[in-house]
């Protein structure tokens, strides 16, 4: 049996993170929650730690970052923050990048479809983000 192993797939952004997970086979996406994001170094280290301890209870050493990137492919300053956030974890931990372009767009039409009264709920966007990045990085790459 081939066992890939769980990866976390982060939806990053400047007030909150969208996490999900999928199982060791890489099959099912699962939405784990949201952590905060507070301004400042500290903030960015607080948000770090709670990452890091993801990846523990999850077991993984591989986490996806969902980087948008401009219409025209270039980065903008989001996809640089996101970049930068997660520097200090690699090494540590195998960092893997894949275009997130529309994803949030994506998961607001799939809460309305849903039938969600409150897709405003950001949080809700961040996760359901999150774990539409890593479907498509599976569904991409296996």
């Amino acid at each position: 049996m081939d066992i890939k192993g769980r990866i976390i797939a982060l939806d990053i952004g400047t007030k909150r993170i969208g996490v999900a997970v999928c199982d060791p086979m890489r099959i099912v996406v699962s939405k784990v929650g949201l952590v905060k994001r507070k301004d400042g170094p500290k903030g960015d280290q607080m948000a770090l730690s709670e990452i890091i301890q993801i990846c523990d209870k999850y077991n993984t050493k591989t986490i996806l970052i969902g980087v948008p990137y401009n219409m025209d492919g270039t980065l903008g300053f989001q996809a640089k923050n996101c970049i930068d956030f997660i520097k200090p974890l690699d090494g540590e931990y195998e960092i893997l990048y894949h275009d997130e372009r529309l994803s949030s767009f994506e998961a607001e039409e799939t809460l309305k479809k849903q039938g969600k009264k409150n897709i405003k709920d950001k949080g809700m966007v961040d996760i359901l983000s999150a774990c539409i990045i890593l479907q498509d990085y599976i569904n991409e790459k296996g």
